[in-house]
């Protein structure tokens, strides 16, 4: 099919979803939109993990001093609200943002809760018997963390991190959604953007807000249920009791 036609066109056996008021082709949209939305949120996700994992474990292990900075800086970043600060520092970018730019800026935020949860574990773990053993046998600091600790907790990290790209996911839409995002990409977000700056719920054009919408719900689905998959490797209990 081609990538663009007249605008506002119904769905049609040449266009499946219809066009929008700029004439591209819906469906083309959607197939580069939602791994655009995704890329943010990866990028974000990861980021925000490897910075929270690397804090939380900081915090948790070695304590003391250390410890009450880290935990005092998450603890206040987490009481003020996330999508207004993202708003402020999106708006006075004068660049232009691209995807990878609009990643970064919620990575900024996207370590705080993964830093926090982190380190609550970490502190359970380290006084452990193993733990214990471990520094009887001689192993320093850094063997510990990355010989005993890490392997423990890597299906717990990997929940962290589906939940941090669910969070950015999130947090990239909100932005998108009132104009924040890149504008020359067509993101799931910014499609919507688009649908609402050119009236398309009044005027009834339901193939270019409905798809996007449904493609982020789908989304938001799958990655719930692979939280919830490594959540219950990561946490027995839970598992026990269903």
């Amino acid at each position: 099919a081609p990538l663009s036609a007249r605008p506002d066109l119904p769905p049609s056996r040449e266009f499946l979803l219809g066009t929008d008021s700029a004439g591209r082709n819906m469906l083309a949209v959607m197939v580069i939109g939602a791994p655009a939305t995704l890329q943010i949120g990866l990028i974000a996700g990861a980021l925000g993990t490897i910075v929270g994992t690397i804090l939380g474990f900081t915090a948790g292990y070695f304590g003391g001093i250390v410890d009450s900075v880290i935990r005092s800086i998450a603890d206040v970043g987490l009481t003020v609200p996330a999508l207004a600060v993202l708003v402020v520092i999106a708006s006075v970018i004068t660049t232009t943002l691209s995807p990878e730019i609009l990643a970064l800026i919620i990575a900024g935020l996207a370590w705080m809760f993964p830093t926090r949860t982190i380190r609550s574990q970490v502190l359970t773990m380290r006084e452990r018997a193993y733990v214990e053993v471990a520094r009887l046998n001689g192993l320093n600091n850094l063997e510990i963390i990355f010989k005993e600790l890490m392997p423990n907790l890597l299906p717990y990290l990997a929940a962290s991190f589906v939940g941090a790209v669910s969070a950015a996911v999130l947090a990239a839409i909100g932005l998108e959604a009132l104009g924040l995002g890149p504008q020359s990409e067509p993101t799931l977000g910014m499609t919507i953007y688009w649908a609402r700056y050119y009236n398309g719920l009044p005027r009834g054009m339901w193939w270019w807000w409905a798809p996007p919408l449904l493609i982020i719900i789908m989304l938001f689905i799958a990655l719930f249920m692979i939280s919830a998959g490594l959540d219950e490797i990561a946490n027995p209990r839970a598992r026990r009791t269903t």
